[in-house]
């Protein structure tokens, strides 16, 4: 009788001291697979970023050479909708392949704290476990490429397009240096590009500095560069972008002809058809920003160009519109459509 009444007692306190621990660890804790750990036993806070690296360098995470790359060169932090909506839609279309956001005002990211810390900055993209933001420092960006000598001598308050300049040199230094795929802030992608080495056309004679992809020290990148600096002319707005790109193609290919939409080979290079991301060319941006009777599928896209720049009236994304952008938020990054549709919400 006594040992069933301590066998009962045991397991009664068993019991109680299960259910005390859930509780306890519920604060801290995650549970997996119906299992509840407590993160500090691990030393791993957020268990919701299984995937950070312990080394926190670019080199540890992009040693594969496949990442997807944006920049901000400017000091801002909080960026507009367009540009969470373009890194949601690329980790959701390559979400075995890391999206790196390089921002000039971000501080040092040193641990995995820090790297939390600069996510949860973006509570849209905080889900993403593939998605990474580091601040982007010229001198080491610069370090080791034909730009670091070239960005040691030039006086930036002289530089009447700065903020675009030091912008098209730094995405070539970028694959020149990790390889990968480059993508403008305004790009939503739509389905994976099939194509590891690639130039795209942006109109029949034209070659974006929007969007390409390289492998890591590809020698045509390397040639890229050095046409940068040897022809450099500050002044000129897109001289030393997409003229710099049109001029390399032209020394190996000429003005690629297309026959059909099947890429063109340039030096061992694919060269896109235009309408793989510009099926919508500049003079007609404003077609995103309104309602179409018909909605095009874009089917032979990988992905839109939403021309940003072109955008001085400062048209966006408006809950409700029924506009084409208004569609693209919805069907290519829905957590950033839904947190604008929240914040409407709490505004009325």
């Amino acid at each position: 009788m006594f040992k069933r009444k301590h066998i009962l007692a045991t397991v009664l306190l068993l019991v109680l001291a299960i259910i005390f621990t859930r509780r306890a660890f519920k604060q801290n804790g995650t549970y997996i697979d119906n299992f509840l750990i407590s993160a500090d036993i691990f030393s791993i806070r957020d268990n919701e970023y299984p995937h950070i690296p312990h080394d926190m360098s670019t080199n540890a995470l992009l040693q594969q050479g496949n990442g997807i790359f944006f920049l901000e060169t400017t000091d801002r932090i909080d960026e507009p909708s367009l540009v969470l909506c373009g890194l949601e839609s690329a980790a959701r279309v390559y979400p075995d392949r890391p999206v790196v956001f390089f921002m000039k005002g971000l501080k040092d990211i040193v641990t995995e704290d820090d790297q939390r810390e600069a996510r949860k900055h973006f509570s849209t993209l905080s889900s993403f476990n593939n998605i990474y933001i580091f601040p982007l420092r010229l001198e080491t960006i610069f370090a080791d490429t034909p730009f670091l000598a070239w960005y040691e001598k030039i006086d930036p308050t002289q530089e009447k397009h700065w903020t675009h300049v030091k912008a098209d040199a730094c995405r070539l230094a970028i694959i020149w240096k990790y390889g990968g795929i480059y993508m403008d802030t305004d790009f939503i992608s739509m389905r994976p590009i099939p194509e590891d080495t690639f130039l795209a056309g942006q109109h029949l004679n034209g070659t974006s500095n929007g969007i390409f992809g390289f492998p890591p020290q590809h020698k045509l990148v390397w040639e890229l560069m050095e046409s940068f600096v040897q022809n450099y002319k500050g002044e000129v707005w897109g001289h030393n972008g997409p003229v710099v790109f049109i001029r390399i193609r032209n020394k190996y290919c000429g003005v690629p002809q297309f026959k059909s939409l099947d890429p063109i080979d340039c030096a061992n290079v694919s060269y896109l058809h235009p309408e793989r991301f510009y099926p919508i060319f500049y003079p007609s941006w404003r077609k995103y920003y309104e309602v179409w009777e018909k909605l095009p599928t874009f089917s032979d896209s990988y992905g839109l160009h939403l021309w940003n720049y072109m955008n001085t009236e400062r048209k966006f994304m408006l809950v409700g519109s029924n506009t084409l952008v208004e569609h693209l938020y919805q069907k290519y990054c829905p957590v950033t459509y839904e947190s604008i549709v929240r914040n409407v919400t709490r505004q009325k």
